[in-house]
């Protein structure tokens, strides 16, 4: 999938990478991409904050401008937006290795492992806080992030 009327943009093509986008201003979540920066080997993922010009450019209308795309780690992908405990999975297969194995959890109905998920994001202020400002990325991993 594409940005509509951003093709060009090669930073919002998602053909290449699928990016993540993820709730900037959460601690849990900075945590989350932090690990998936140092085991992206295969230099698979770029990320942005949900909070992003270039979120709201990838995101499908019925995710932007809130909703539920706060509270839940989206994956977009060409053709398709996985969010919530599917995003989740999808980023394990992308991972690999012993990591991949995860997806097999894809069998569990998601209305049960949105459940659990859900659960954890609308504790994810309350157990971990909230960053002042979104994560800034260290000159290594800059070229990783979009918009």
């Amino acid at each position: 999938m594409k940005a509509h009327g951003h093709e060009s943009d090669p930073a919002l093509d998602t053909a290449r990478h699928p990016v993540i986008l993820f709730d900037g201003e959460c601690r849990f979540c900075n945590g989350w991409v932090k690990f998936l920066l140092r085991r992206d080997k295969r230099d698979v993922f770029r990320f942005a904050p949900l909070q992003s010009e270039a979120s709201q450019l990838l995101l499908p209308s019925h995710l932007r401008n809130g909703g539920s795309s706060l509270d839940s780690v989206i994956v977009v992908e060409p053709g398709a937006v996985y969010t919530h405990s599917s995003a989740v999975l999808r980023i394990a297969k992308h991972l690999g290795g012993a990591w991949a194995l995860l997806y097999g959890l894809i069998i569990i109905p998601a209305s049960l492992r949105d459940r659990i998920y859900r659960w954890v994001a609308k504790n994810r202020y309350a157990w971990f806080g909230k960053e002042q400002s979104c994560m800034m990325p260290t000159e290594e991993t800059k070229r990783k992030f979009i918009g």
